[in-house]
């Protein structure tokens, strides 16, 4: 395709805010709190619009639309199910995390354990972490823009990967944290705007008529369930019991974090106090679940009226290689058909979500191999000034990997899979760590070696445990099963952590519960223990984080009712979750209340 005028004047100009934003942020980035944690002074609007936009990325519209072609709507609870650690996090761990005063969530292993483990620990993950599991993540979101690039402007993979990633670096490097926000708050209208335009083209590409001929298409009418069909119990367990029971809870994944971490971490971390940070994630997590999935759902149907099969894509765009021209092309390949200026504003709007993405992954990233890998092990005494200028040059050295790894992969789904196995088995430990003082280093260590290692089983086994093939959601049971027992030993049969070091995190986090109570009592004899017991937050927050997940599936699902045309039901939803979150602002003042 190629841009009129009035597209590349959109597009440029875009670009040209965004690079005035980080030059004038940049002269605020004085310390390393500034570049990585915007001062800790930041308001929970700009912190949620912020992981919105971040969360928006180039390759969530193709990781849906991968998943509505293959699995229909219902296909999407392998995500939707994230919604309830999401809350968990709002409710139980925001306000903790906020407490803990670390500049990284990295820097916390050294703040809950003690000895040469928790050093190794917290070195290794921010390496871990920051550099590998990163660049995974910006090479998946890379090969969105490759897939974009390819479709919408006939760019090759190597001129896709070089154009964006420069432009992201010089961006990235100059603002820090705080022009990351400010850019993110423009990017977001930007992004969702150009959604909504997507999906009004397609429905209103000839060969899908409008809504109401896509909603009893007969390519799309078997699609359109929110819930995996009883008739097929296979479906049922691997779309939606595997993911409700097992996947939210059990699995690390990037912005859905069991316990909160990564970069959702790093926006509480730069928050104003407890309470902007726990409204910081709470709008967060509605506006990812609940309003922004529709337009991308709207999209991924119409493909599959326009381009009913892959043979269909290699067709229509034969210049594409055809190693990428998997079932998430759809929706790229469903933006070729927008006119003129409106082109320019989602080709801007792409460009905005990638640019958002990779802009926090560079600055997450950077600030582990800065905060946790350099100036805790290599360089203690360095300056502020020194630890910015790395923390810039790292940003390019974590987008070239990033480059150089997305010329290898195919499509989203298949890295979105990776990295839940790789994580299966580690989520139960981020979640018990606060309140269960058992858990150690050692313990850490273990379960993520041990996920890591069953990982690379599955990858390369044949015949894994002597089966012919195994499901996916099998592997995921059996990576969390062997690397629960695997850690949960482990911390039985290793060494404690000093009571020193316990005794410090109570007293500076004080996260209560009965997990704590025999450690408490031993710890205020020998007169370490500085607060009084206080009421047990964790029950309330769990009923919030129950009310606040029906709250938003309410609202998912009521809106796609709406779309599909049965307004009585949608109503119906609709007043249930203002219910639910009436019952969140009745017991809000429990959560936020001084310990």
């Amino acid at each position: 395709m190629i841009l009129n005028t009035i597209d590349w004047v959109i597009l440029f100009g875009f670009l040209l805010i965004s690079l005035g934003i980080g030059f004038w942020t940049s002269r605020k980035n004085k310390s390393a709190s500034e570049f990585f944690a915007a001062g800790g002074k930041m308001p929970w609007w700009l912190l949620g619009v912020s992981m919105v936009a971040t969360t928006f990325s180039t390759d969530t519209p193709n990781l849906v639309t991968d998943i509505v072609r293959q699995n229909g709507v219902s296909g999407n609870w392998a995500w939707w199910a994230f919604l309830l650690t999401g809350m968990l996090t709002v409710f139980v761990y925001a306000g903790l995390w906020k407490k803990s005063g670390v500049l990284t969530d990295v820097e916390f292993y050294e703040l809950r354990y003690s000895g040469k483990a928790a050093r190794f620990l917290r070195g290794f993950r921010a390496i871990y972490l920051g550099f590998l599991f990163n660049v995974m993540i910006m090479a998946s979101v890379s090969l969105a823009a490759i897939k974009i690039g390819g479709v919408l402007l006939g760019l090759s993979p190597v001129e896709t990967v070089v154009i964006a990633g420069v432009i992201t670096v010089i961006y990235s490097s100059l603002g820090g944290l705080r022009g990351v926000l400010f850019t993110d708050f423009l990017q977001f209208f930007l992004s969702l705007g150009g959604a909504f335009v997507a999906a009004y083209v397609a429905l209103n590409h000839p060969k899908v008529g409008g809504l109401d001929n896509l909603l009893v298409h007969e390519n799309v009418v078997d699609k359109l369930s929110f819930f995996p069909s009883f008739s097929n119990p296979e479906m049922w367990v691997m779309l939606l019991i595997i993911p409700l029971l097992v996947q939210w809870w059990s699995t690390w994944y990037p912005g859905a974090e069991p316990g909160g971490g990564g970069y959702i971490a790093q926006r509480m971390f730069a928050a104003k106090n407890a309470d902007h940070s726990i409204k910081a994630v709470l709008f967060f997590n509605v506006a990812h679940y609940a309003i922004r999935p529709w337009p991308w759902i709207i999209v991924a149907l119409c493909s599959i009226i326009v381009f009913p099969d892959l043979d269909s894509f290699a067709k229509a765009f034969p210049a594409v290689n055809s190693g990428v021209a998997t079932h998430d092309m759809g929706y790229p390949a469903m933006l070729t058909f927008i006119p003129a200026g409106l082109l320019g504003l989602v080709v801007t709007s792409l460009v905005a979500a990638y640019m958002s993405t990779i802009s926090t992954h560079l600055n997450w990233g950077s600030s582990y191999l800065v905060n946790d890998v350099y100036k805790r092990f290599i360089n203690p005494t360095a300056s502020e000034g020194k630890q910015v200028l790395l923390g810039r040059l790292l940003t390019v050295v974590l987008m070239i990997f990033s480059m150089l790894m997305a010329l290898v992969l195919e499509n989203a789904l298949q890295t979105f899979e990776i990295l839940l196995q790789i994580g299966a088995g580690t989520g139960l430990i981020f979640i018990l760590r606060w309140f269960w003082w058992r858990v150690n280093a050692i313990s850490e260590i273990v379960a993520m070696v041990v996920s890591f290692l069953i990982a690379l089983y599955f990858a390369f086994a044949t015949h894994p445990f002597g089966f012919e093939e195994l499901l996916s959601w099998q592997k995921l049971i059996i990576g969390v099963s062997i690397t629960t027992i695997s850690w949960v030993t482990a911390s039985f049969l290793t060494q404690k952590t000093a009571d020193e070091q316990l005794a410090n995190f109570l007293n500076k986090v004080n996260p209560g519960g009965p997990g704590w109570k025999k450690i408490i009592a031993r710890l205020s004899t020998k007169g370490l223990i500085q607060h009084k017991a206080q009421k047990w937050k964790v029950p309330t927050g769990i009923i919030c984080m129950i009310a606040g997940s029906m709250g938003v599936y309410g609202l998912l699902f009521s809106t796609g009712l709406f779309i599909y045309g049965e307004l009585l039901e949608a109503s119906g939803l609709l007043l249930f979750s203002v219910f639910c979150g009436y019952v969140i602002f009745k017991l809000y003042p429990k959560i936020i209340a001084e310990d």
